[in-house]
């Protein structure tokens, strides 16, 4: 049996997550017959590390710093569960590449502060800056040094945490982007969304806090006016990189 990659996502809303699955397998050149696709709000299966040859965790409106008793019922089943199967990835150094809460998760499991406090960004288009770092990292290595990438959460890292690379960062956040190992990265940004997407999520989330819901339609004005290119690069390469 050919071993596939693994995309764990955790968006309840499902035309979210169908979009987030389908710009994830065209941004990485995957078929759906290349991914094994766990909607983990739905629960979390037994996994085996060694039938996959990398691991994606995508974005989502679940919070890894809120207490408890504000999280999601779904989010305190699967929560656990992900990071045991997170610190088994770091430990083995597997392929893996996380976005936004997939960076959240990563972070906590080193040990690194997660939190609302600060950098919290709006929905929309922001410039990030790659590092010295990301000169002679095999996956950034030879992308422009700026480029423009769609965020969108309420929590961040807080620091760039113990262990990890910082690869990328930007003005109002400054980690963006991490690598820890040879083969554990992780963004802030999102590397598969386009301003299509930009626009179905700013309409499902629209009342959840992240930006007042008068600017809706301001907001995916100006993601259609962008032309994102670099992230969805950085996606394809990392499949390029592991795919097997």
């Amino acid at each position: 049996m050919p071993k596939s990659c693994l995309l764990l996502q955790l968006r309840p809303e499902q035309a979210a997550s169908d979009q987030e699955y389908e710009a994830i397998l065209d941004a990485g050149g995957l078929a759906a017959a290349d991914v094994v696709r766990v909607e983990m709000n739905r629960g979390m299966p037994d996994l085996e590390l060694e039938d996959h040859w990398a691991v994606i965790v995508g974005g989502g409106p679940s919070n890894l710093s809120y207490p408890e008793a504000e999280k999601y019922d779904y989010q305190r089943v699967f929560e656990p569960e992900l990071k045991k199967l997170l610190i088994e990835i770091v430990r083995r150094d597997m392929p893996y590449l996380g976005a936004c809460y997939g960076l959240s998760m990563l972070a906590d499991v080193l040990g690194g502060p997660v939190g609302t406090e600060r950098y919290g960004e709006t929905p929309g288009a922001t410039t990030i800056e790659l590092t010295e770092n990301a000169a002679k990292d095999p996956l950034l290595h030879g992308l422009p040094e700026t480029f423009r990438a769609f965020v969108g959460h309420k929590e961040s890292c807080q620091d760039v945490p113990p262990g990890a690379v910082l690869l990328a960062s930007s003005a109002v956040c400054p980690v963006q982007a991490v690598r820890v190992g040879e083969n554990v990265y992780a963004t802030q940004f999102h590397p598969e969304l386009d301003g299509r997407g930009l626009a179905l999520r700013i309409e499902i989330y629209r009342h959840e806090g992240y930006f007042d819901p008068s600017e809706a339609d301001s907001l995916t004005e100006l993601g259609h006016r962008e032309h994102i290119t670099v992230p969805q690069e950085i996606l394809r390469r990392f499949v390029a990189r592991y795919r097997v």
